[in-house]
């Protein structure tokens, strides 16, 4: 069975792509924007805060209603469905954590 996407998955998912180029703070700098990719529908969704404007790494904020399973007491995303991954658009192109750590590590 797949696993939900949440942020403690999010939080596991950053620690070991840590100093490989699968994080924000590793591949802003050569055009990376933290998304998300719903392996069901091929749907992507750039990752933005509450309020609609892009975050600068990945947030369960801004996702729609599709993708939402459950959403904690104050109406923010908790539980994302289990097709959702955590990756990164460049130049209209999305990009799994780990091909954006190999971009970073050949020097694109």
């Amino acid at each position: 069975m797949a696993r939900v996407m949440t942020k403690q998955r999010l939080e596991r998912e950053n620690l070991a792509y840590r100093y490989t180029g699968g994080v924000s703070q590793e591949n802003r700098c050569s055009g990376f924007v933290p998304a998300f990719r719903d392996a069901e529908t091929g749907t992507v969704y750039r990752s933005l805060c509450s309020r609609g404007n892009p975050a600068p790494f990945h947030c369960l904020d801004g996702l729609p209603d599709t993708v939402v399973i459950e959403r904690d007491e104050g109406g923010l995303p908790k539980t994302l469905k289990p097709s959702l991954e955590a990756g990164f658009v460049r130049d209209g192109e999305f990009y799994t954590r780990d091909q954006a750590a190999d971009c970073i590590t050949d020097g694109e």
